[in-house]
C-alpha cells in the first residue's frame, strides 16, 4: 500500500514523516527527490543554469536553491517551466525509491502530492492540515523568511480547501508535538489494520 503524505509549506508534514519513519515505515520524500536530480553533474542542474544563467550556482558547483526559489515565486511562468523540466525526472526518481520498500506500506511525502498528480499513484492521502495564519508564521520562524515571501508560496501552493477535499484521512497540526504524534499512531495501525 502507498500513503501520500501532504500540506502547505508550515503545516508539519516533515514532522509527521518523522514519525511514521520512527514506527518503522519506509519514507520517500520528495523534496529529497527534488535534491538529487540537481545535483552537480546532472543534467537538470546544467538545464537551470542554461535557463536562469550561471548566477544560480554557488561556489561548489550547486544550485543556490534560495535565489531559485526567489525566482520561481515571482514569476508564474518560470516556476511552470521548472516544474515541466523537474516533475518528470522526481516521479522517475520516487517511483525507484517507492519500489525499493520493504515496510508494512510505504509512505510517499510531497508538498505538491496533488498538483504532480502523483496523489494518484496512492491508496491513502493524508492531509497534515494547519490554519493558514498558523502556517505562515511557523514558516516565518522556521526559514527566516518575510511575511510578503511565505505569503507568495502559500498562493502558489494548491489552496487548503481544495487539499482538504482530496484527502482520505487529515491530522490536524493547530496544537503541540504529542497532539501530532498521536494522530500518526492512529493512522498507522488504521493502515496496518487495512
Amino acid at each position: 500500500m502507498l500513503v501520500g503524505l501532504t500540506g502547505g509549506i508550515g503545516s508539519g508534514k516533515s514532522a509527521a514523516a518523522d514519525h511514521f519513519g520512527l514506527l518503522g515505515i519506509d519514507v520517500v520524500d520528495a523534496d529529497l527527490a527534488s535534491r538529487a536530480v540537481v545535483e552537480p553533474g546532472m543534467p537538470a542542474l546544467q538545464e537551470i543554469s542554461a535557463h536562469f544563467g550561471p548566477q544560480l550556482l554557488l561556489e561548489d558547483g550547486s544550485l543556490d536553491r534560495a535565489k531559485l526559489r526567489g525566482i520561481v515565486f515571482a514569476a508564474e511562468a518560470e516556476r511552470k517551466w521548472l516544474q515541466s523540466l523537474l516533475h518528470p525526472l522526481i516521479g522517475e526518481y520516487l517511483q525507484g525509491q517507492i519500489a525499493a520498500s520493504t515496510s508494512a506500506y510505504c509512505l510517499l511525502v510531497n508538498p505538491l502530492l496533488l498538483e504532480s498528480g502523483q496523489g494518484n499513484w496512492c491508496n491513502e492521502i493524508v492531509v497534515v492540515d494547519v490554519p493558514e495564519e498558523l502556517q505562515i508564521t511557523r514558516t516565518m520562524a522556521r526559514d527566516d523568511n518575510s511575511r510578503s515571501q511565505v505569503e507568495a508560496i502559500v498562493a502558489a501552493q494548491l489552496r487548503r480547501e481544495d487539499r482538504l477535499a482530496k484527502a482520505t484521512r487529515t491530522i490536524s497540526n493547530d496544537q503541540n508535538l504529542e497532539h501530532l504524534h498521536h494522530q500518526v499512531v492512529a493512522l498507522h495501525e488504521a493502515f496496518l489494520a487495512a
